[in-house]
């Protein structure tokens, strides 16, 4: 039942941040919006890494993040390898995908890919500072698999989303998927959650310093 439950709540804030993601966007805009070279990257490196675990027997081995293990690669090449079985591996392409085109979308090609960067790099040395976690990882608590950055970076249309509306109903959906993550954090150890968190705060400060107007050094304001 537990097990259950971790899959199900899991499941339903990816699905609240596309929603995010779609109400940033505009849900009638996506036909007419260019291909997002960022994501369609993102995704085949996804792919790519699935392929080589399919016909190297020793990929997972090589290339993991496990800290017991040395290589400082390992960080990165971690995040595109996939070790939850077919339904788990499929769910990480399809989701990775569809998170990174929102993402672009509206972020641009840049700063999604900043911030996936960040999804890969912060979590485990934050967690590692407030004593969550047992080093860098893609998500702090397991050593492979593209979802703790794609939940980092999709909770980052979660913020863009609130930014944008000021309807009861949207801002609800949007602030709940820090909360939920949080709560999953608390009550089920869920990583997914707590990666959601971090990215949901990071954009918030990339938004605020977006909107920041720029003064120069030494003109009056």
């Amino acid at each position: 039942m537990g097990a259950i439950l971790f899959n199900v709540t899991t499941a339903a804030l990816m699905v609240m941040m596309l929603n995010c993601g779609l109400g940033a966007v505009g849900r009638d805009t996506l036909r007419g919006r260019p291909v997002p070279w960022v994501a369609v990257a993102l995704t085949a490196l996804a792919v790519g890494g699935v392929l080589l675990q399919l016909v190297w027997s020793g990929a997972m081995d090589a290339l993991d993040a496990d800290p017991a293990k040395s290589g400082w690669w390992r960080e990165f090449t971690s995040v595109f390898m996939q070790n939850g079985g077919l339904f788990g591996g499929l769910w990480n392409l399809v989701t990775l995908a569809a998170v990174a085109a929102l993402a672009q979308w509206y972020w641009g090609g840049p700063l999604t890919l900043g911030f996936f960067l960040a999804g890969i790099l912060l979590p485990g040395r934050i967690d590692t500072l407030l004593g969550f976690g047992d080093g860098p990882s893609t998500d702090p608590r397991n050593f492979a698999g593209s979802s703790g950055a794609t939940y980092f970076l999709g909770a980052t249309l979660a913020l863009a989303f609130l930014s944008r509306t000021r309807l009861p109903k949207e801002i609800a959906l949007a602030a709940g998927v820090p909360a939920l993550g949080l709560a999953m954090w608390l009550a089920q150890e869920n990583g997914h959650g707590l990666v959601s968190v971090y990215g949901f705060a990071l954009a918030a400060v990339a938004w605020a310093a977006r909107r920041r107007p720029f003064r120069p050094v030494g003109r009056a304001a």
